[in-house]
């Protein structure tokens, strides 16, 4: 086990890449089919900002990896309240994340786990737990 202590002060990389290329990939998305975006979301507002959060929030926890502690907490905190929308607003009351007829985007097991991700990011930022030597 003492060889992979090597890699953890790398191991945050992780977390960001599945953080952000979720988010990147879905913001994105959004902004490709804003008035596609705006139906569902109810309104353009609501889709520019969406698209606005995803994108920008994954870009910030990237480029906080590179030293910028601020940019790292500040995209978690961009995309902890866009989760916190799904959940409530979409996933709610069904915990797994398949489809079903009272939850045709399926439940909040993802989304839950994208919001913990998040607030890893704000509360941690760039401040990695050292690894105790055994």
């Amino acid at each position: 086990m003492n060889q992979l202590r090597a890699f953890a002060p790398h191991a945050h990389w992780l977390l960001r890449i599945a953080l952000a290329s979720v988010f990147l990939f879905h913001g994105i998305s959004k902004f490709a089919d804003l008035a596609g975006t705006a139906e569902m979301m109810g309104g353009m507002p609501m889709a520019v900002l969406a698209a606005v959060m995803e994108t920008g929030g994954g870009a910030l926890v990237v480029a906080g990896a590179f030293g910028n502690d601020l940019l790292t907490r500040l995209g978690g905190l961009v995309l902890a309240p866009v989760m916190l929308g799904a959940i409530f607003m979409v996933h709610w009351g069904q915990w797994h994340f398949m489809a079903t007829d009272s939850h045709p985007m399926g439940g909040m097991e993802f989304q839950f786990t994208l919001l913990m991700v998040s607030l890893y990011f704000l509360l941690v930022g760039n401040d990695q737990p050292v690894p105790e030597a055994s």
